[in-house]
């Protein structure tokens, strides 16, 4: 059932969303109009309403869906991006994870879907608008006690106990790696993601001089199907570079000497 200050957004045939949270008063849906929200609360997820001549459906968002309509400031780690990060750093319910460059928190919100409530997130950003920005984005998911949104340089951020995996979206995470051997536990999954390939060249090597092992270098190309009544082609839009990821698996071993 749907409730009182759920955030839910009205879709209607074209795939446009409108986004509210729910209310027993007059609602102020931006671009439509006002609706009584007391018709809405009670409602099954999936369930029709009508406004301005249009009936929408009304569904409760996941974590695609706010990552693509928060309030962007940096340029968002996209969920085809998201998806691989949370696959190849075994994310799962209990996890603890370390972030930094949080930007417009598109990744912290996959992060926190991925790790649940029993999961912890702690995200270093250097910048304090794109850590103001981030809390209002990610705060759209509700109260979160699992979150901790630091201001600060992960290259020195002192982080209190061994997490699992560690997620950097910088411009030279190679600076962080001494750090970071400080707090991410033996065996844990290490991620960079970096928008030129010298970055990512640079970061694989220093990887493999510190002893990390399985270190993998990849992008994401994704392309849509356009399925009509006569047929299906491939979209002509197609989601291509978007950044470079490295992922790797700390271990004890020595660094190699340079």
């Amino acid at each position: 059932m749907l409730r009182e200050d759920d955030l839910v957004y009205l879709l209607d045939e074209k795939g446009n969303r409108y986004w509210i949270t729910l209310n027993p008063g007059m609602l102020k849906v931006p671009g439509l109009g006002v609706m009584d929200g007391s018709k809405i609360i009670g409602k099954e997820e999936g369930s029709t309403v009508p406004l301005a001549g249009t009936t929408f459906v009304v569904l409760r968002p996941g974590a695609v869906e706010l990552m693509e309509s928060l309030d962007r400031g940096a340029q968002i780690i996209t969920p085809k991006d998201a998806a691989t990060i949370i696959m190849r750093c075994d994310l799962k319910p209990g996890d603890a994870v370390v972030e930094s460059g949080v930007g417009s928190g598109a990744l912290t919100t996959a992060l926190l879907n991925a790790v649940g409530e029993d999961g912890w997130v702690i995200s270093v950003e250097i910048r304090e608008d794109f850590a103001q920005k981030a809390r209002r984005n990610v705060g759209r998911m509700g109260q979160l006690l699992n979150w901790e949104l630091r201001l600060g340089n992960i290259t020195n951020a002192v982080i209190e106990s061994n997490v699992d995996a560690v997620i950097l979206d910088l411009a030279n995470p190679w600076d962080a790696l001494q750090n970071v051997a400080g707090f991410l536990r033996p065996g844990g999954r290490f991620c960079a993601y970096t928008p030129n390939m010298n970055q990512a060249e640079r970061i694989v090597r220093e990887l493999r001089r510190r002893g990390y092992v399985e270190i993998e270098a990849l992008e994401n190309i994704q392309r849509g199907l356009e399925v009509h009544d006569a047929g299906v082609r491939p979209s002509y839009e197609t989601l291509g570079h978007t950044g470079y990821l490295v992922f790797a698996r700390r271990t004890l071993r020595p660094e190699v000497k340079d």
